[in-house]
């Protein structure tokens, strides 16, 4: 799909994996039809980049993006119209999450916050202060009281939803974190770095449980499966590898990518990962024997993003190219 005029940035499914939607440089956000490839709506009103892009839940009526232009926009995913603009921030807005059951938002910024809002009013709710660096990073947890946040100062922090107070700080990188994630069950926290290692942290206690090394070099990216017994990560020496986030053993190493790797998902039965590279390339890997099933080429510049569907038959990619592709698992 030659989806922008411009570099794209993301691209993300919606819960039912029937819409995914794509970013851009070209300041534009699209939602689009998954079976026909045909653009439904394009979202226009940012005027800078679109730096992330993600669905609402559990509908996936509303979609919230996040710009260089500092502020996170609400849309209605089916007419294109622009709900709220969230100002607030002094910085690019570079990550946005829905709160998993209910209509909250949150962002994260370079100006070294995250900020919470109400998604029906476009009203702000809290700012967490504390982090010194660039909020890079920012998930929910599965229940939506907890959020990790993970920031250029070396550090994660978990913060409670409710009052917007910092609960434990997670101190122990060498250097900025890449990405922060927490489990299905909420107990477990994962972290990656451009230190080169990945951590598991115990949730309830703030402290680390494991330190996973093998990598020579930056992580860009650390993902967790469905049951939260694995992680995927994704790094700038040309290969992925899965953990085992309970013994914080290497249960394999994904090897054939020519260049960085940018990204990684797990298939929805975690039996399978998907990694996308600098080598124009987006591979299908098995989680325990490390073969490559499937290499899907056709981008003619740098992959970023790529995402299983909630069924695990499909796969998008999005490209420095400017478009976006669909693909059969």
């Amino acid at each position: 799909l030659r989806a922008h005029i411009l570099p794209l940035t993301n691209c993300a499914f919606n819960k039912g994996g029937d819409k995914f939607i794509t970013g851009s440089h070209d300041q534009t956000c699209k939602v689009w039809d998954t079976r026909t490839g045909n653009d439904i709506v394009t979202l226009e009103g940012h005027t800078n980049v679109v730096y992330v892009a993600t669905f609402g839940n559990p509908g996936g009526d509303r979609v919230a993006t996040g710009s260089f232009d500092k502020t996170c926009k609400v849309w209605n995913a089916e007419t294109g119209e622009c709900l709220h603009t969230l100002c607030g921030h002094r910085a690019e807005v570079v990550a946005v999450r829905f709160h998993p059951q209910s209509p909250q938002i949150a962002t994260s910024s370079t100006d070294n916050t995250a900020k919470l809002w109400d998604g029906e009013t476009g009203q702000e709710t809290h700012t967490l202060l504390g982090h010194t660096g660039e909020v890079i990073s920012l998930n929910f947890n599965a229940t939506g009281d907890t959020i990790v946040t993970g920031a250029c100062d070396n550090t994660c922090r978990l913060w409670d939803v409710r009052s917007g107070r910092c609960i434990h700080t997670l101190q122990g990188h060498r250097d900025e974190v890449s990405s922060a994630s927490i489990d299905f069950e909420g107990t477990l926290c994962v972290s990656s770095s451009v230190d080169a290692t990945c951590k598991v942290w115990d949730v309830r206690k703030g402290s680390c449980v494991h330190t996973l090394r093998g990598h020579t070099d930056e992580i860009f990216d650390v993902v967790l499966s469905t049951t939260g017994r694995r992680l995927a990560t994704a790094s700038a020496d040309r290969t992925a590898r899965v953990y085992d986030t309970r013994t914080g053993h290497c249960v394999s190493c994904m090897v054939g990518h020519a260049g960085e790797v940018t990204k990684a998902d797990f298939h929805p039965q975690g039996t399978k990962i998907a990694t996308a590279a600098t080598d124009h390339t987006c591979k299908v890997w098995d989680v325990d024997s490390a073969e490559c099933l499937q290499t899907l080429e056709g981008h003619t510049d740098e992959v970023f993003p790529c995402a299983f569907n909630c069924d695990g038959d499909t796969i998008i990619t999005a490209g420095k190219d400017s478009t976006c592709r669909i693909w059969k698992s």
